[in-house]
């Protein structure tokens, strides 16, 4: 095991003792230095990941449990590749036919699972606050896949990455976040991690989509796109989260497009070579125009699914090589 730690920690230079982390709970902490190491690591996967010999052994006899409690295609997707590109075994845990619908406490099945050995959990809970609190009764390392209205780690780590890959730094950038800012964990995944890496954030949407106090977050606030756009390197959209509403938030979607979907229109007042992002799933028509989402020089809304793997790649691999330090100092 040692070998194989020495071997990662030399690997393209790359010193994983700047994550000093256990588990990826957040952004909300992580210091520039942290986040670069993630990226730049990342980054490194990228062509690997575009080639038909893609499987590295890094991480064979590691064992990555996929526990999602809510539905997702891409997050869940992706961490699987991610495991399966560097030889982990993977296993997705079905929530809907596990022993959670016959009333057992996330709590009980996180001491079940940890009994189980793994090396990674990877955990999507509708609840902020429930992947803290499983991480801390288990022996493993977690990572947050999407925790209520919390955050969403990788995602936003994943937007950088395309956005610097794209703009060749993120330093200095004026980056717009669009739409139902109230309900969003990557809304909020992302301002931590754009803030800590030197841009500067806006944030557009209704009076009714944007939470008491995000200021202190340090955003700018607007509630008309033309302002909210003006001078933008970055236009991230987001999805309307109807599942997480209860209540009215706007008159019809017909007027949400109206006033805050990003069309041609819009996006005049933004940089001539704005990027488009998007963290899908799209509600095309609703938050954004069809044409706009599929602007090949302009959006890289599809970019961002691939880097997805790689960022997931990344993380796997830093925490699995911190547990690896760990067994070596006891």
């Amino acid at each position: 095991m040692l070998g194989v730690l020495s071997a990662l920690m030399n690997d393209g230079a790359f010193d994983f003792s700047a994550y000093p982390h256990r588990h990826l709970l957040g952004i909300e902490g992580l210091s520039p230095v942290a986040i670069s190491l993630l990226l730049d690591r990342a980054d490194s996967f990228v062509e690997l990941n575009r080639r038909h010999d893609n499987k590295l052994a890094t991480l064979s006899g590691r064992t990555v449990m996929n526990l999602f409690f809510e539905d997702s295609t891409r997050t869940r997707t992706s961490f699987e590749l991610a495991g399966k590109r560097l030889s982990a075994d993977v296993i997705n845990m079905s929530v809907s036919t596990s022993s959670i619908k016959k009333g057992e406490t996330v709590v009980d099945t996180a001491m079940t699972l940890n009994a189980m050995h793994p090396d990674v959990l990877v955990v999507r809970h509708n609840d902020a606050g429930a992947v803290k609190l499983l991480a801390e009764k288990v022996n493993c390392a977690v990572i947050n896949a999407g925790d209520g209205r919390h955050e969403h780690p990788t995602q936003a780590l994943l937007d950088a990455l395309t956005i610097r890959r794209r703009k060749g730094k993120i330093q200095g950038l004026q980056v717009a976040i669009c739409g139902d800012i109230l309900h969003s964990r990557v809304a909020r995944s992302n301002i931590h991690l754009l803030n800590a890496m030197g841009a500067r954030v806006r944030v557009i949407a209704p009076k009714t989509l944007i939470p008491a106090g995000i200021e202190r977050l340090g955003v700018e606030v607007f509630h008309e796109m033309g302002a909210g756009l003006k001078d933008c390197d970055i236009v991230m959209m987001l999805r309307l989260q109807t599942e997480r509403m209860k209540g009215n938030f706007f008159p019809s979607v017909r007027e949400y497009f109206h006033f805050f979907g990003l069309d041609y229109a819009k996006l005049e007042n933004a940089k001539p070579d704005a990027l488009i992002m998007h963290p899908g799933p799209m509600n095309r028509g609703v938050e954004i125009a069809s044409d706009v989402a599929d602007d090949i020089g302009r959006s890289a809304i599809r970019e961002q699914v691939e880097m997805g793997v790689a960022v997931r790649m990344a993380c796997l691999e830093v925490l699995c090589a911190n547990l690896s330090a760990e067994g070596s100092s006891q």
